[in-house]
């Protein structure tokens, strides 16, 4: 709140892309931790995957899901704008082991900082706009590739051989077509992802210091935790 009048400051709006696995997920729960949870909504794109309920198991597993059409934008951008005016909004939850929508959402309040999180979202012309600052998680293939095959065997059911076969046809193939590409949009390019803590620690030092500049929070927020 601004104390001269009283109104509502719009929130700052941080995106974060990366390749996936390329630890952008350790750097979100970094950041909500240093800033505070009352103080970050994290919004995932992969939230935003178009419910495929309508077609077969085996049609779905042929979707490219890391093509920018299999997510639905266009109710992100809807939800975004609500929460830049102060509005909650219903997050839709994914099942990503049947590559539907569950018929639960997620209610996420507007708070101070939207952190808008997806290998895609600098990719997207129209989810930059929305963008105050704009971060690329920049780390290896080799252990991108690593961490989403333990990720997606261990956490969604999947087999190796499926996982290797999705990278190869559709991964890699995309993050050289849109992710990689989109780096050039960002403002701040972090190294190494969760791992690269001095930077997570620069990085968080900024986001307190516009924070303080918009008189969020105390200037002493975010210094040496």
């Amino acid at each position: 709140m601004t104390e001269a009048s009283g109104e509502k400051r719009r929130p700052l709006v941080v995106g974060m892309a990366g390749g996936s696995g390329s630890g952008k997920s350790t750097v979100v729960r970094n950041l909500v931790n240093r800033l505070g949870p009352d103080r970050v909504s994290v919004i995932h794109h992969d939230a935003y995957y178009r419910d495929y309920a309508h077609l077969s198991a085996e049609d779905r597993a042929r979707i490219n899901f890391d093509h920018p059409n299999a997510l639905e934008t266009e109710l992100l951008e809807t939800h975004l704008a609500a929460l830049l005016r102060g509005e909650p909004v219903e997050v839709p939850v994914y099942d990503f082991t049947t590559h539907t929508r569950s018929q639960e959402v997620l209610a996420t309040p507007s708070r101070e900082v939207i952190l808008l999180d997806g290998i895609l979202v600098l990719a997207e012309p129209s989810l930059r706009k929305w963008m105050d600052i704009r971060i690329y998680v920049d780390t290896d293939a080799d252990l991108r590739f690593i961490r989403r095959m333990d990720r997606d065997v261990r956490e969604r059911g999947r087999s190796i051989a499926s996982v290797v076969n999705q990278y190869l046809t559709s991964v890699r193939p995309m993050h050289l077509e849109f992710v990689e590409p989109s780096r050039r949009w960002a403002d701040i390019i972090l190294p190494e992802g969760g791992e690269n803590h001095v930077a997570i620690d620069l990085l968080v030092a900024k986001l307190a210091d516009v924070l303080v500049q918009r008189g969020v929070i105390a200037p002493a927020m975010g210094s040496g935790t």
